[in-house]
């Protein structure tokens, strides 16, 4: 059945895919680390679920259904790079922190620094929910989106920097590894976060090239990621 003449199918699909990722991270943090009774794994989890409801309140249906599967007209590049810092990367992240806990590689990060942590991934989330809001051609892979009209996003989170949801993206799975208490899970995360950083370059690139009006806001809004660096 076409997601196109029928979103509602679309919509379910996103929702499924939601649901089984939820299902394979608490298996590789509880399966993994062997303790159902890990606080901050189960605080996490938690927090993911409120992060997905939000940005499912957060997007309309045709976002949603835009995001269900893998469209037409994706860059190849993007193919893997999307699946590393979406899936793969934050995967190996929670396995590295689940096996710390389990086997205790190094001191555990203290719970206060770790609840601190945990914080800074629900804002870091949340600000990527409000870019998710703010512009309705968020896509999970890149690619221009004429099938949808897609045009300029210019307000909101949008107004500082170029791709505000990339750089929740960054601090979130930092903020990930930290919150699980594992100072290894830093090495995947670092991972994680320069591909983003690469997905954000080679991104902007194509969204100069072949976004129309993209070019003058680039140089309206100067920075992709951090403010007065890059």
């Amino acid at each position: 059945m076409s997601y196109r003449r029928n979103p509602s199918v679309g919509v379910f699909h996103y929702l499924t895919k939601q649901l089984l990722f939820l299902i394979l991270v608490a298996f590789l943090l509880f399966l993994c680390s062997q303790d159902l009774g890990w606080t901050m794994a189960w605080l996490y989890l938690s927090s993911l679920v409120c992060i997905m409801l939000a940005n499912v309140l957060a997007m309309n249906r045709s976002l949603l259904t835009e995001r269900a599967h893998l469209q037409e007209g994706t860059k190849r590049w993007d193919v893997f790079l999307s699946s590393f810092v979406a899936i793969i990367g934050p995967c190996l992240v929670l396995l590295t922190a689940a096996l710390d806990h389990r086997d205790h590689w190094e001191k555990a990060v203290p719970n206060v620094m770790s609840g601190i942590f945990l914080l800074v991934f629900l804002l870091a989330s949340l600000f990527a929910t409000w870019a998710m809001h703010t512009n309705q051609f968020f896509s999970a892979t890149v690619r221009i989106q004429t099938d949808r009209g897609q045009k300029v996003v210019d307000r909101g989170p949008y107004a500082l920097i170029r791709h505000p949801g990339y750089l929740g993206g960054i601090i979130g799975i930092l903020a990930t590894a930290l919150a699980l208490q594992s100072f290894f899970a830093l090495l995947p995360a670092s991972l994680v976060a320069i591909g983003y950083v690469v997905r954000t370059a080679l991104e902007d690139r194509v969204l100069r090239s072949e976004l129309a009006g993209y070019q003058q806001y680039a140089e309206r809004v100067k920075y992709r990621l951090v403010l007065f660096v890059w």
